[in-house]
């Protein structure tokens, strides 16, 4: 195990004139094998590698850690044991361990120039063992993926019952943050890593598939591109299996360390803290121009998110995917949050079965590392029709109500325009639900349903109808007099009052830090 070569030829090369010189010939042996490890599967194969413009797993590896942070695991294993044998460097697996920005995390990159990257028996065990070390250790593990999934030919070798690397995945959630970049064709059992994982990147050019084109091909009479089958645009825009995209290698290894610098190394600790010129309390005057007061007129966002946040920088987790509902990280006051927030920009706001599904899951990841929970509502509720109710929006729904609803972080809900029905309690308004503060704009439109809407189906007269708008419009005020709401919001001060709620809640950052169990199915 070495992390600088010129150490290692040292030992091998130049042994002191007083060493035993049975010495001499072992550190040859050593170091012939762990040149051969290091030379992964040739030249000719390294350089179509790079022809394509891809990064060799030890490069991914050198670029995603810290400068000269990088310490080798197995790299032997699959090394020549017998007469016979074919040596595959590193069993087509670089793993081990190093620094993303200074705290030690586990790493395993699939090497496709040896065997396609496919997984034989002792990358097998190797990858059981990152998940091993990063449980024992409590640190995070990233997984770089490019590779054939289970090697042919394991099945001519006999080996016994052993625990996988899929079952230690399972183990490791909601314990430490994990990570997965694919970087290239990844098959089989390698790709059902990704969905095992907090964060999913896909390189473009990438694909995620349980079996590639040959197999659907020959068991299926489908004959499809790999990109067709599982590219980025298939799971990060329509399956939701993926989160992110990056255009190139190293965008995705850059994103993979941004993720990571939100969150704590474990559950068992809090965030790191990143303090800078823009923490401090500020009013954001431009507020009123970007949000309309009529709550039919839509707005971006995102742009609020940018103004809000710390130096105006978010990473938005599942951007195409159920895009009428935003989740991010950010920073609040050098503080990591996580964000909920409608966009009534896309149909108005309304919540559908993706979004509400990508909502589910980003509360179980982020509640899980402590992070607090800013919801910022502004929708027309669960959206309706046909096809929303075959796809199973109102199951969706009903388990964004129950993950938020079991956070255990701090919370803070604000209303900004509307959030009918349902709308509201997914974006945790409902009164008695753990709330560190619930805010609203003011002139915030709620109930059932809009008061124009539900007065043409109830049929009602002229003064029924002015007195339902007038309740509409005097909501905030009203639900505030029997503090339904903890207060009621100049909206440029919006920044300002989520960082008091955020002082507020900031004992529970000095308490002690544990995994949080749950019990009970979500809906």
């Amino acid at each position: 195990m070495k992390r600088d070569d010129s150490s290692e030829n040292r030992l091998a090369n130049e042994p002191d004139s007083a060493a035993d010189p049975g010495w001499k010939p072992r550190l040859e042996e050593l170091a012939k094998r762990q040149q051969t490890a290091r030379g992964m599967g040739g030249r000719a194969k390294l350089e179509k590698q790079r022809a394509h413009g891809r990064l060799d797993a030890r490069a991914r590896v050198e670029r995603l850690l810290d400068a000269e942070s990088f310490v080798e695991i197995g790299a032997l294993a699959g090394g020549l044991t017998e007469p016979d044998a074919k040596a595959t460097p590193a069993d087509a697996l670089v793993a081990g361990f190093g620094r993303i920005d200074g705290r030690p995390v586990l790493v395993g990159s699939e090497d496709f120039t040896v065997m396609g990257g496919s997984i034989g028996p002792a990358a097998a065990v190797k990858r059981y063992r990152l998940t091993q070390l990063a449980a024992q250790e409590r640190v995070p593990l990233v997984m770089l993926l490019e590779g054939g999934g289970h090697r042919m030919t394991n099945t001519l070798r006999s080996h016994g019952r052993s625990p996988n690397d899929l079952q230690g995945l399972a183990e490791l959630s909601g314990r430490v943050p994990t990570v997965c970049v694919v970087m290239g064709p990844s098959a089989g059992h390698g790709a059902l890593t990704a969905p095992l994982m907090d964060f999913v990147i896909m390189v473009e050019g990438a694909s995620l598939f349980s079996a590639g084109p040959p197999l659907v091909a020959a068991a299926l009479g489908e004959k499809v591109e790999k990109e067709e089958l599982g590219g980025a645009q298939v799971h990060v825009a329509q399956s939701g299996v993926a989160h992110n995209r990056a255009p190139d290698d190293p965008a995705g290894l850059d994103r993979a360390r941004e993720y990571l610098s939100y969150f704590p190394s474990n559950a068992w600790q809090s965030a790191p803290r990143r303090d800078g010129p823009d923490t401090g309390e500020r009013q954001i005057d431009e507020i009123l121009a970007l949000v309309p007061v009529d709550s039919r007129r839509p707005y971006k966002m995102r742009r609020l998110l940018e103004l809000l946040v710390d130096e105006h920088r978010i990473l938005e987790i599942q951007p195409e995917y159920g895009a009428s509902l935003i989740t991010a990280i950010a920073r609040l006051g050098g503080q990591s949050v996580a964000i909920l927030a409608n966009d009534p920009s896309v149909r108005a706001g309304a919540v559908d079965s993706a979004a509400a599904e990508k909502g589910s899951r980003f509360l179980e990841i982020v509640g899980g590392f402590h992070l607090p929970v800013v919801f910022l509502a502004d929708n027309p509720g669960v959206l309706a029709g046909t096809a929303a109710e075959r796809a199973g929006a109102l199951r969706q729904a009903a388990r964004l109500f129950a993950a938020q609803h079991r956070l255990r972080s701090p919370k803070i809900s604000v209303t900004l325009r509307k959030a009918y029905g349902f709308g509201s309690s997914i974006m945790a308004m409902n009164p008695f639900d753990d709330q560190t503060l619930s805010l609203a704009f003011p002139g915030v439109a709620l109930g059932a349903m809009p008061a124009r809407g539900g007065s043409e189906v109830a049929k009602a007269g002229a003064e029924l109808r002015a007195q339902l708008e007038d309740a509409e419009s005097e909501a905030s005020y009203r639900i505030a007099s029997t503090l339904g709401f903890d207060d009621v919001i100049d909206p440029r001060e919006l920044r300002n009052a989520l960082l008091r709620g955020l002082e507020l809640a900031s004992a529970r950052e000095q308490g002690d830090r544990a995994p949080i169990a749950h019990t009970g199915a979500l809906p």
